[in-house]
C-alpha cells in the first residue's frame, strides 16, 4: 500500500519537486527508485536512521578518491532499463540485441561487485555474484561489451559457418576464374564485385556485351547499364549449399538465444532484484553528492512530533539568490504539536519560512539530508499546505471561496501528528471578518495534536492562549540613515534591492501580548508613495 505524506501539489509549493528534479541521477533504475520513493512514517524512526547511515558511508566513499568516483559512474552511465527483457526471459526467446544489452548489465554488475571488494558499499546497494551467468553469455571469457553467437556457443554452429565460409570462398575462386577468361576472350574487365557499368551512350559496347553470355543485367538508370556475372551450375550449387547452411545456421542460432534466454529467465528474480539495488545506490550517491553540494546535514531524528533546526535555508529560494549575486539569510525554529504564528514584515519572507519547514520536513522523511547546520526531527503523518491565491475561474470560485474549500480539505484530511502550513488565511475578505476567522481557527486548532504554522498580519491572532509567536525581525535593526542613503542613490527597480538587502529575515519569539510589526507604511515610502498619502494613512491608524 502506498504511504500518503504530501500530495504532488505540497511537494510543488514546498520546493521538494525542485529538489527531486536537482538530483544527478545516472540509470534508468534510480530514476525508478525516486519516483517510487515512498517516506518513512511514523514508528519507522530506526529505518530512516539505517538510510541515513547508508547515505552518509556513501558520501564518504565518494568523497575519498575522486578518480575512482568517476569510475563508479561511469559504470552507472552505461546502465540501461532492461527491465521489458528481463521479464520477458520468462517465457519467450530474447533478441541478439536484447542478448547483447543483458550482457552489457551483467558486465556492469560485476564491476560493481570487483569495486565493492575495496570500497565497502552498503550490502543493501551490491548486486548478487552473475558470474556464473556472465559465463554463459562470455563462454570465450573475453569479457568486452560486445555480444554474438559466437562458435563456442556449439560444435554445430562452428561446424555450419566452416562449411558455409568455404563455400563463399569456393564460388569467390570460379568467379575470379571465370572474370579472369573473360578479360583475356572477350577484353572485358570486371569490377571486385564482378560488375561492369557501362554508359547507355556507348551502344556498340552494349550491343557486345549484351551477346556475352557468362554476364546478365542487374541494373539500369538513365544514365548507364550493369551487367553482373551470371551463375554457372558449380556455383548454382555452391549458392544452394550457402542457403541451406543459411537455414540451419539460424535455428541452431535461435537454440542458443533459447537456451541463453533459459538462464536469464532462471536468475529473473534475482535480476530484477540486482537491478534495484543499483537503483538504490545510484539514487544514495545523487543524495550525497547534492547534500554536499548544498552543505546539507543528517539530521537528529525523535520519537516525538517536533521540527526544530537551525540555520535553514530553502535550496530553491537560495539557488535564484545566488544566480542573482544575493545571500540567503538563514532562519531557525522550533516547532512543536500547536500553533505557532508568523507576524512581521512585509516582504519579509514569512511564507519562505513557511515552506522552509515543509521541505526540511519532506525531504528527512524522504531520506535526504536538510539544509540547516542542525536539525531534530519527528515524523509527521501528513503534510498539508495552503499557500496563496487558490483561484478558479474556470469553476467560478473567488479566492475567499476557494481558500475556504481548500481549507475545508486540509481540516477533513488531518490527523494526529500533522504539519499544517497555512500561509495569510482570510487576507481575502474584509479584515475585520478575516482577523475573526484566522482568530477562530486558531482557537480550533491549538489543542490538536498537529504542528500548525500560520503566517498572518491580523492583530490579535498570536495573542491566543498556548500560541506560540514568531516575528521577522524585519528592518527592526537596520541602519536606517544608511538605508535612506542607499535609497535615494537607488533608481525605482533598485530600491526593493536595497529594502531586500537590509531586511533580516530571521525568526524571533514574542512572549505575551506581541503587537504585529507595522512597516508597510514605511516600505510604501521608500518605494516613493508621495508622503502625502503616508501622513493620511497614519492618521487612520492612529
Amino acid at each position: 500500500m502506498t504511504k500518503s505524506l504530501a500530495s504532488d501539489k505540497v511537494k510543488r509549493e514546498t520546493g521538494l519537486t525542485y529538489v527531486f528534479n536537482s538530483l544527478n541521477i545516472l540509470t534508468p533504475y534510480g530514476q525508478k527508485m525516486l519516483r517510487q520513493a515512498e517516506p518513512f512514517m511514523p514508528g519507522e524512526e530506526d529505518a530512516l536512521r539505517e538510510e541515513f547511515q547508508r547515505i552518509e558511508k556513501v558520501g564518504e566513499i565518494i568523497s575519498r578518491d575522486e578518480h575512482r568516483t568517476g569510475d563508479l559512474k561511469e559504470i552507472l552511465m552505461l546502465v540501461k532499463d532492461n527491465t521489458l527483457s528481463i521479464e520477458k526471459s520468462k517465457d519467450s526467446v530474447l533478441s541478439v540485441v536484447e542478448l547483447y544489452e543483458l550482457k552489457v548489465l551483467l558486465l556492469q554488475m560485476e564491476k560493481l561487485r570487483k569495486m565493492d571488494e575495496t570500497e565497502h558499499f552498503p550490502p543493501e546497494f551490491v548486486p548478487y555474484d552473475v558470474t556464473p551467468l556472465l559465463d554463459y553469455f562470455d563462454p570465450d571469457g573475453g569479457r568486452i561489451s560486445t555480444f554474438f553467437i559466437y562458435d563456442s556457443f556449439s560444435e554445430e554452429l562452428a561446424a555450419l559457418r566452416q562449411k558455409r565460409k568455404d563455400a563463399e570462398r569456393q564460388i569467390r575462386k570460379v568467379q575470379k576464374q571465370r572474370a579472369t577468361w573473360l578479360r583475356k576472350k572477350e577484353g572485358i574487365a570486371l569490377t571486385p564485385k564482378f560488375e561492369i557499368q557501362v554508359n547507355k551512350a556507348d551502344r556498340e559496347r552494349i550491343k557486345m556485351i549484351e551477346e556475352i553470355a557468362e554476364l546478365e543485367k542487374s541494373a539500369e538508370d538513365y544514365m548507364s547499364i550493369t551487367w553482373r556475372l551470371a551463375g554457372n551450375d558449380e556455383t548454382d550449387q555452391l549458392t544452394r549449399s550457402i542457403e541451406e547452411c543459411t537455414e540451419a545456421i539460424e535455428r541452431e542460432e535461435f537454440k542458443v538465444r533459447r537456451w541463453l534466454s533459459a538462464h536469464v529467465g532462471g536468475h529473473r528474480n534475482a535480476l530484477l532484484e540486482a537491478c534495484q539495488r543499483i537503483g538504490r545506490l545510484d539514487l544514495a550517491i545523487a543524495k550525497a553528492e547534492y547534500a554536499k553540494q548544498h552543505r546539507c546535514r543528517v539530521p537528529e531524528i525523535v520519537t516525538e512530533h517536533r521540527i526544530s533546526f537551525t540555520e535553514g535555508r530553502h535550496l530553491q529560494v537560495e539557488d535564484v539568490l545566488l544566480k542573482e549575486g544575493g545571500e540567503y539569510c538563514p532562519i531557525s525554529i522550533d516547532l512543536s504539536d500547536g500553533v505557532t504564528c508568523i507576524t512581521g514584515a512585509n516582504m519579509g519572507g514569512k511564507t519562505i519560512s513557511l515552506k522552509l519547514v515543509g521541505l526540511v520536513s519532506l525531504m528527512a522523511q524522504y531520506g535526504m539530508p536538510v539544509p540547516c547546520a542542525e536539525a531534530r526531527l519527528g515524523l509527521s503523518a501528513g503534510v498539508q499546505v495552503l499557500i496563496g491565491d487558490s483561484q478558479s475561474i474556470e469553476r467560478g470560485l473567488s479566492s475567499f471561496g476557494s481558500e475556504m474549500e481548500a481549507l475545508k480539505t486540509m481540516l477533513e484530511n488531518r490527523s494526529d501528528r500533522s504539519l499544517l502550513l497555512i500561509d495569510e488565511i482570510a487576507s481575502g475578505t474584509n479584515p475585520s471578518e478575516g482577523q475573526a476567522l484566522t482568530k477562530a481557527l486558531v482557537d480550533h486548532l491549538k489543542t490538536s495534536l498537529c504542528i500548525t504554522l500560520i503566517t498572518t498580519h491580523f492583530e490579535g491572532v498570536a495573542e491566543a492562549d498556548d500560541v506560540v509567536n514568531l516575528q521577522v525581525t524585519g528592518l527592526s535593526e537596520a541602519d536606517l540613515s544608511q538605508l535612506d542613503i542607499r535609497l535615494k542613490e537607488a533608481d525605482d527597480r533598485g530600491r526593493i534591492d536595497v529594502i531586500r538587502s537590509l531586511m533580516d529575515y530571521r525568526l524571533r519569539r514574542v512572549d505575551g501580548r506581541g503587537d504585529v510589526p507595522r512597516e508597510a507604511l514605511n516600505i510604501a515610502q521608500m518605494l516613493g508613495i508621495g508622503d502625502e498619502i503616508i501622513e493620511r494613512a497614519k492618521t487612520y491608524l492612529s
